[in-house]
């Protein structure tokens, strides 16, 4: 189900005239963009918002005659600021006989301070169902209310799982002198949102997994682009051999990615993922650990630079870093020589498995995110 949401701005000697060109088959001349917005996507609803002060008075003009005093007290109130929903009720009944879909009219606060931008954001999400499709028509609202509906889109997106397919804008003001004025799709800045937030997450938990589709929409090919979600997944249970591999046959093509949206944040990306170019597995270990340490991820911290240590170990004994016996043999050694690998092994597992540890050292390590955080820097300092 789409549904199209159409805000109501206010203008004092009402809205002009213009010839919206949608696309060469498709042109309108009316005073609403959303009028013409309506017959061009043939929604499956129609939402308008508006302030008390908002006219109303240019969605229904149509659906009135000369003498129908309704029209008229409308047009009143919003002169003087105090349109109700009643008022509204009977011109939405008519407008959706004529449409053939179901109109709903909407008071909105005039979101002038924080507390009525957040009811805003509330009244929508009731409006609307989980999963619905919407459209959004910016073009004659007020003009802070276009940033704030880019703040609707990504909170109706995590709230109600709604998808928000695009914004339109009528740019009269970018009317060229053959008079047809152009229709702007804004939708661009949806996706520019998404890649801001796939880098807020990859800082926050390492998953660059949500690139994958990004970079797939944005013209890399499928099968390249399925490689970093691969390689994500292998680095998140702990096996940075997978990862490694996985990242070294996909990582040129994310270099050279030249798409319209992953361009802007390609370096930012080869940045993130460059951890595979170590020389080495155990580099990768502490690249990893250092990494997550950054994160907060105390978990894989300790997981990565313990792997690290015995990776280093059993390579400096020349034994087969892939062998669990092997590995086991090389740490068993290399702890006599760096007793304090002790203490990192205590809080692998003691973080890995919920177990508490029995001596006060390590329960003073473990009593607050400080000390632990100091701690680790300071063993991932110290063992390499």
């Amino acid at each position: 189900m789409t549904t199209l949401i159409s805000f109501l701005g206010k203008q004092q000697k009402g809205y002009r005239t213009a010839t919206y060109h949608f696309d060469p088959g498709f042109t309108r001349e009316v005073p609403f963009f959303g009028l013409a917005l309506a017959e061009y996507l043939r929604p499956e609803r129609l939402i308008l918002l508006g302030t008390t002060g908002s006219m109303w008075d240019v969605f229904f003009d149509h659906e009135t005659t000369d003498n129908d005093d309704s029209l008229m007290q409308l047009i009143e109130a919003a002169a003087a600021n105090n349109v109700t929903e009643a008022m509204l009720r009977t011109h939405a009944t008519r407008l959706s006989e004529r449409l053939g879909y179901p109109v709903d009219c909407q008071l909105i606060p005039y979101a002038r301070n924080e507390a009525e931008q957040a009811a805003v954001l509330s009244e929508l999400a009731e409006a609307l169902g989980p999963r619905e499709k919407i459209v959004l028509d910016v073009t004659h609202a007020f003009r802070h209310l276009p940033m704030l509906a880019l703040v609707v889109a990504r909170y109706l997106k995590h709230v109600r799982q709604v998808e928000v397919e695009d914004i339109y804008y009528g740019a009269l003001e970018m009317t060229p002198p053959s008079g047809k004025t152009p229709v702007l799709r804004l939708g661009g800045m949806l996706r520019m949102l998404d890649w801001v937030e796939a880098l807020a997450t990859y800082d926050k938990d390492g998953d660059y997994s949500p690139f994958a589709d990004l970079l797939k929409a944005d013209g890399m090919e499928s099968g390249r682009a399925a490689l970093l979600e691969k390689a994500a997944y292998f680095e998140r249970t702990n096996n940075p051999v997978r990862a490694r591999e996985t990242l070294s046959s996909v990582f040129s093509s994310v270099e050279v990615h030249d798409g319209p949206l992953g361009k802007l944040f390609r370096n930012e990306l080869v940045q993130r993922i460059g951890w595979y170019r170590g020389p080495s597995r155990d580099a990768w270990e502490q690249a990893l650990a250092r990494a997550y340490l950054e994160r907060r991820d105390y978990v894989r911290t300790a997981t990565f630079m313990y792997e690290a240590f015995v990776t280093r170990a059993t390579n400096e004994q020349k034994l087969n870093p892939n062998n669990f016996d092997q590995r086991k043999e090389a740490y068993t050694q290399a702890k006599a020589t760096k007793p304090e690998v002790k203490t990192l092994e205590y809080l692998r597992n003691s973080l890995a498995h919920g177990v508490r540890p029995q001596d006060d050292k390590g329960s003073r390590i473990l009593s607050d995110e400080k000390s632990l955080r100091d701690t680790l820097a300071g063993l991932l300092k110290g063992l390499f």
